[in-house]
């Protein structure tokens, strides 16, 4: 597919993934109360290494060759792909870090543009590999 929805209709993108966002920081919204469904602060430091645990577990996945155990439908490595996203828009929308949107979009551009990410620089005996 040619169609580049970053050029041509980023206000669909914006949307949709502000609307995600959204969604997700509601679904999530029980573990931002206490068992009596009072307001609490959630830990920074520990809500990025729950993170860090989605991609441990994607890991695994991979190693192993494993199917989902909840979603087995589903490869483990892209469940706790999913897992990840989820974990990442509750965390900004939740410490009301702003729309992620907007900056997915303009990283996403940035980096078509930058140098060392280009096939060139890449294949330079000092340029990035992976």
């Amino acid at each position: 597919m040619n169609y580049d929805l970053f050029e041509k209709d980023p206000h669909i993108l914006l949307h949709w993934l502000d609307a995600l966002q959204h969604q997700i920081h509601r679904e999530n919204k029980k573990w931002w109360e206490d068992l009596e469904g009072q307001p609490i602060e959630r830990n920074k430091g520990e809500m990025i290494a729950l993170m860090h645990s989605e991609l441990s577990e994607c890991l695994e996945g991979v190693r192993k060759s494993l199917p989902d155990t909840h979603l087995p439908q589903y490869s483990m490595e892209l469940v706790e792909l999913a897992d990840t996203i989820i974990r990442i828009f509750d965390y900004a929308e939740g410490h009301k870090l702003g729309s992620l949107g907007p900056v997915v979009l303009n990283k996403i551009i940035y980096n078509r543009q930058r140098a060392d990410h280009q096939r060139e620089a890449r294949a330079l005996a000092t340029g990035k590999k992976f």
